[in-house]
C-alpha cells in the first residue's frame, strides 16, 4: 500500500465522519427526535425532593398543572398521590395564614405590637 492509497482511504473517513457530527449537532439544535415531534413539549418541574433511605426519596413533581408525588427508589418510580394545583394552592393558603396568625398570637402573648 502506497502512501497516496492511505490518503485516499483516510479523507472519505473523514468527511463522513463531519457529516455525522453536522447531523448530530443539527438535531441537538433543534431537538427533533424520533417520532418526528418536539421535545420537551410538556412542563416538568422537579419541586422537592426527601430522602427517604438510602437510594429511595419522595418527590414532589409538577407536570402541567398536576402535582404528582412519587416514590422513587433505584430500580422503580411509584405514583403515590396525584394532586391538582389549585387544591394545593389553596392549602398553602391555610398554612400561610396559620403561620401569620401564630405570629400575631405570639407577639400578642409578648406584648409586642
Amino acid at each position: 500500500m502506497s502512501f497516496f492509497d492511505i490518503i485516499k482511504t483516510i479523507i472519505p473517513l473523514l468527511l463522513i465522519v463531519g457529516l455525522l457530527y453536522g447531523v448530530l449537532v443539527f438535531v441537538k439544535k433543534y431537538g427533533i427526535s424520533i417520532k418526528g415531534g418536539k421535545q420537551g413539549s410538556v412542563n416538568i418541574n422537579i419541586l422537592n425532593s426527601q430522602m427517604i433511605m438510602p437510594k429511595k426519596f419522595i418527590s414532589v413533581v409538577q407536570v402541567e398543572d398536576k402535582l404528582l408525588v412519587l416514590g422513587v427508589s433505584e430500580h422503580s418510580i411509584t405514583l403515590l398521590k396525584e394532586l391538582d394545583q389549585h387544591e394545593e394552592a389553596q392549602k398553602q393558603n391555610l398554612v400561610i395564614d396559620d403561620k401569620n396568625n401564630f405570629l400575631n398570637l405570639l407577639k400578642k402573648n409578648l406584648g409586642l405590637k
